[in-house]
């Protein structure tokens, strides 16, 4: 599909252009006859473009896996100054996990504070937990992000891996060599590795989360026997067509290389492709697309039927990290109870709450917040949600919060935590907690025993009724035998 999309600056949504489908081979121009035709580079391409091509794989990947575009811009990206570090006052980004930390504790978060002060999505951006390094391109990183300003005339490309990010408050604005894309909270976006792009702030203030994975890139769980249809439609899945601006400018291109920050210098906008091809791409998704599947009888399937990308491992049935959510929908199993069930994983469980209230935490976890289970460490409803779930009126069949989602960043590999999220002032030291009102409901007597005590109870309660209004003529005594054997009787029972 060629779609053209004029020179400019759209901002709102609907100004806004895409072709659908996950995947795909597509392309893209900007003005009309940019791409070269019958070949990638030829001797002079039109309107005096530059062809560059950007590899997400290696050249000699097999056909299946190997993912590549070629830009066709009005600059080549190697026209900057050299790069330089770029220091922050604090060491925030973490892409070697091999001196973090590891605990076998639950760990919640409060929502994460968007600062006063100016600060982009670069420098607001932060490591909680990760495993692995960018370095062995093994591995991934969680990050949240809070913002308080756009970025002008700066951009950022991460050579470590792919961005999967969660905005949580606040839409985002998305410039990339590709096009342009908005991403609002529900909805989430796939940015590429070595891609450059910009994120404004249409809403003024923004916060969400972010995986990095080093390795593979995402992809879209397989059905099994599901069939051919649920989850995530490839169709839903939306990338953004060409634009570009050729402007002259005082630029900074920020480079993350193994975690640490480099920027250069540039006189000129670096989204300048008026044109480009093929399947390696930035991507956005609706979440309200995701089509569930679910139990309609008994008990519930485990929550990877709520799957809508994963990054296999090498071992096949895991995944270094899997991005699941818990969206809004029916749920119909009887005599079942219905928030998650208590569980300990040898995967490991980061979860998010974009917005309204999670089915297994009836307080604490709240938007823009956070919470950590690792491999084996046991974690499920807190006692206010097991109470509720186990009164008689939970049996009623219902429809969870329709004003709510969740989600779950789910790996294989051990999540280390860095220094700036177990020192972080809004961490829940309390969490533990919300468990310690769970009591023992134990009753060793078995059903039938119990079944038959109650009836055995009911019996000698009518012969006591009975007992205490005697037949007319009878004795004195003859009472009090009566009511003595209903006693030994009952005692009995």
């Amino acid at each position: 599909m060629v779609s053209v999309t004029p020179a400019g600056a759209p901002s709102k949504p609907q100004e806004l252009h895409y072709l659908a489908g996950f995947g795909n081979e597509a392309q893209s121009e900007a003005l009309p006859g940019a791409l070269p035709q019958g070949q990638n580079n030829p001797r002079v391409c039109p309107y005096g473009l530059y062809a560059e091509q950007l590899s997400g794989t290696a050249f000699t990947a097999p056909r299946a896996q190997n993912q590549r575009s070629w830009l066709y811009r009005i600059r080549p990206s190697v026209t900057h100054e050299p790069f330089h570090p770029l220091n922050f006052p604090a060491e925030t980004l973490t892409a070697d996990f091999s001196h973090a930390v590891v605990t076998p504790n639950q760990l919640r978060w409060r929502p994460f504070a968007i600062p006063d002060d100016p600060v982009d999505f670069v420098r607001g951006l932060f490591t909680i937990c990760g495993a692995g390094s960018a370095a062995r391109k093994d591995g991934y990183a969680i990050h949240m992000y809070t913002a308080s300003v756009g970025m002008e005339d700066s951009c950022l490309a991460n050579a470590d891996g792919d961005f999967l990010i969660v905005p949580q408050l606040g839409a985002l604005l998305i410039t990339t060599e590709f096009g342009r894309m908005h991403v609002a909270p529900g909805e989430i976006c796939v940015v590429q590795r070595g891609m450059r792009f910009s994120v404004a702030l249409p809403d003024g203030r923004a916060r969400g989360y972010v995986l990095e994975i080093f390795g593979s890139h995402f992809q879209l769980p397989d059905l099994g026997p599901i069939g051919a249809n649920g989850l995530a439609s490839p169709r839903d899945f939306l990338t953004p067509t060409a634009w570009y601006e050729d402007r002259a400018c005082s630029y900074t291109v920020v480079h993350k290389l193994e975690g640490q920050l480099f920027s250069a210098a540039q006189s000129f906008s670096p989204f300048n492709v008026v044109a480009w091809h093929g399947n390696y791409a930035p991507y956005k998704y609706d979440l309200a697309k995701f089509c569930p599947v679910n139990s309609v009888s008994f008990d519930h399937p485990d929550p990877s039927i709520f799957t809508v990308l994963t990054a296999p491992s090498a071992i096949p049935g895991t995944a270094v990290a899997d991005f699941v959510i818990f969206p809004p929908r029916w749920t119909v199993a009887e005599h079942t109870f219905r928030p998650p069930y208590y569980h300990r994983n040898v995967m490991s469980e980061f979860m998010g709450l974009i917005r309204g209230v999670y089915d297994a935490k009836a307080d604490g976890f709240l938007p823009g917040g956070a919470s950590l289970h690792s491999c084996m460490t046991p974690h499920g409803p807190d006692t206010k949600t097991f109470e509720g779930a186990t009164a008689p009126e939970a049996e009623q069949i219902g429809h969870l919060p329709r004003d709510t989602l969740a989600f779950m960043f789910e790996t294989y590999y051990t999540p280390r935590l860095t220094p700036h999220a177990v020192g972080a002032p809004n961490i829940d030291r309390n969490y533990y907690q919300c468990w310690l009102g769970l009591k023992s409901h134990f009753d060793p007597a078995p059903t039938t025993d119990k079944a038959a005590a109650l009836q055995a109870g009911s019996t000698a309660s009518a012969a006591a009724a009975a007992a205490a209004a005697p037949a007319a003529g009878g004795s004195s005594k003859e009472q009090q035998n009566g009511q003595s054997d209903v006693a030994e009787a009952a005692g009995q029972a």
